[in-house]
């Protein structure tokens, strides 16, 4: 990605109607889920269509389950294959979880036991992944609400698959707030045991707290401060310039709200970016 595009925001057909023609929200890139916009012609097809004419996409999957036992969509991936190729996509994310089983999709993203088997197996699917699209997968750090059969820490468990398979990484901030609120543990040391280097991009976002131990990531409520503060640390480790995306998936606001959350998100880029080489 060039070093100039550096803050986006996850385009949904819910913002749609406002998103054109207005001049507050002025987004560097955009992020879209192939799975809601492959293949659509009509209405949502020209939307579609309008969209990436005029800003850099990424693609940000939500259904390729590398986690699961089973061969991976070839047939769902030829066709992000033909649209990475069509829209000049540089980068092509997904989670780092799995979503169905036996093909019976389970419409969450749940977390993959932390062991070295399960690194052998994610390890070797993303190498295939990676060869049949041409280009490198970058996986995002999820959310879970308990672990798995863990028989490691979960930073050596992202550490390990990202050096074996040549993986980038989408770091999502909030993600690793929430989980080190519910699970007790330190979200700055977390963040220094990632392989920074190796992140492609960031997300952040909004969650809500259910309860004094239990914060939801729903995507659908503004940034709190502790977050950017976390993003704030994040940046300032970084050796070099890394786009962030501000994730919203329902509960939008006006567009004026989501322009103030982008902005907070560049000051902090800029600050820190000051202090840094930017690569290309």
């Amino acid at each position: 990605m060039q070093p100039s595009i550096q803050t986006g925001i996850g385009f949904r057909r819910e913002i749609a109607d406002d998103f054109f023609g207005q001049t507050v929200l002025q987004p560097d890139f955009i992020e879209m889920a192939p799975e809601n916009w492959v293949g659509l012609g009509g209405y949502w097809g020209d939307v579609f269509r309008r969209v990436t004419e005029c800003y850099p996409v990424i693609l940000h999957g939500l259904s390729l389950s590398i986690g699961s036992p089973e061969e991976p969509d070839w047939t769902f991936l030829k066709e992000v294959k033909k649209m990475i190729r069509k829209y000049n996509v540089k980068i092509y994310s997904e989670h780092l979880s799995f979503a169905k089983l036996d093909n019976a999709h389970l419409y969450d993203l749940l977390p993959i036991p932390f062991r070295k088997d399960a690194i052998k197996h994610i390890v070797k699917r993303i190498r295939q992944v990676q060869d049949f699209l041409e280009m490198q997968l970058t996986l995002e750090n999820v959310s879970y609400y308990t672990p798995v059969a863990a028989e490691m820490r979960e930073t050596d468990f992202i550490r390990e698959i990202v050096a074996e398979s040549g993986c980038g990484m989408l770091l999502d901030v909030n993600n690793v707030y929430v989980n080190a609120h519910n699970h007790g543990y330190n979200a700055k040391e977390f963040i220094d045991q990632m392989p920074l280097d190796k992140v492609n991009y960031f997300h952040m976002a909004g969650h809500l707290q259910v309860a004094p131990d239990l914060i939801i990531d729903t995507h659908g409520e503004p940034i709190i401060d502790p977050v950017y503060d976390l993003f704030d640390y994040t940046t300032a480790k970084m050796g070099k310039n890394v786009p962030v995306l501000l994730e919203r998936d329902f509960n939008f606001p006006e567009m004026e709200e989501l322009a103030l959350e982008m902005k907070k998100l560049r000051e902090i880029t800029a600050k820190n970016s000051k202090h840094h080489v930017i690569h290309a």
